[in-house]
């Protein structure tokens, strides 16, 4: 399709099946797994994606990166490398949704969809923005320590959740996300640069908060399969110098209802949602409700 694909608030391919009622149980998660996630901040290693879905995913990857693609203008932000330093490569994308139709029809997965609906307590689920994580081999940068919602404040309540889906196998060798776990109960933190210096949230923290890092917890996951975690936990992945590349896209999605906390648009390119006003319309199209019929 050559256009805009935000204009459409439902699958437009045939890679994932379309939600139906029957899988809010099919795909729903334990209640040990629920309370993990509350105790810890993160629920790792859920398959999201079998190994076409996968295949066709990261081959639009490599479609979009390119800076000619027709559709460019359509990311919310585009950096071939957030780092600015040739030795330490981070491409970082916010938009592709828009742009091919796996990542837009990905939005829908009722394997995502129902594990998300879950984590924000069986709220129905509204999207926020996409991204797009890819650390080359030999040569790619770490993503800094941090909290997702301290670039979010503009939205409120926080009632938001991440998904971070693996591309390529990821491991401690290439790069692989790491968590603190707990560390979601520590409250709003400041923010770093996101591709600067790993432990530039150091001067942030307490001296407690700086002992918890030893129970830092590397998730290692097949290609395929995602990491849930809270909008507060303290997250980020070093740098990949393995023969192996590590890609990765993020889904950040949020409980309907929420709202916009500033008169400014909230991404790159989209008209504003006025402060007190929900989060809904075109960009932030609603993905599954539990109690729809």
């Amino acid at each position: 399709m050559n256009s805009d694909l935000s204009q459409f608030h439902q699958p437009v391919s045939k890679l994932f099946p379309r939600l139906k009622r029957s899988d809010w149980e099919q795909y729903a998660l334990e209640p040990d797994q629920v309370a993990f996630f509350r105790d810890n901040g993160y629920l790792a290693n859920i398959k999201l994606l079998d190994d076409v879905q996968v295949a066709t995913i990261a081959s639009e990857l490599e479609e979009i990166k390119d800076p000619g693609h027709p559709l460019h203008g359509l990311f919310y932000e585009f950096h071939s490398n957030e780092s600015k330093d040739p030795n330490a490569v981070l491409f970082h994308s916010l938009g592709h949704w828009r742009i091919t139709e796996g990542f837009h029809d990905v939005l829908w997965n009722p394997a995502f969809v129902v594990v998300a609906s879950q984590l924000l307590g069986n709220k129905a689920v509204r999207f926020w923005h996409d991204q797009l994580f890819s650390k080359p081999a030999h040569h790619g940068g770490v993503v800094a320590w941090h909290q997702d919602y301290s670039y979010w404040t503009r939205t409120t309540p926080m009632q938001h959740l991440t998904c971070w889906i693996g591309i390529d196998d990821a491991n401690r060798e290439n790069g692989c996300l790491c968590y603190i776990p707990g560390s979601h109960k520590w409250g709003l933190l400041d923010k770093p640069d996101l591709a600067g210096d790993m432990e530039g949230l150091d001067r942030f923290l307490t001296k407690e908060q700086k002992e918890q890092f030893a129970n830092k917890t590397f998730i290692e996951m097949k290609k395929g399969h995602g990491s849930f975690h809270h909008p507060l936990l303290v997250h980020g992945s070093y740098e990949n110098k393995s023969p192996r590349s590590r890609r990765a896209f993020v889904i950040n999605v949020f409980a309907d209802g929420t709202q916009s906390d500033s008169d400014e648009p909230l991404l790159e390119g989209v008209p504003a949602i006025g402060k007190g006003h929900k989060m809904e319309g075109q960009f932030f199209p609603l993905l599954g409700d539990p109690l729809a019929n």
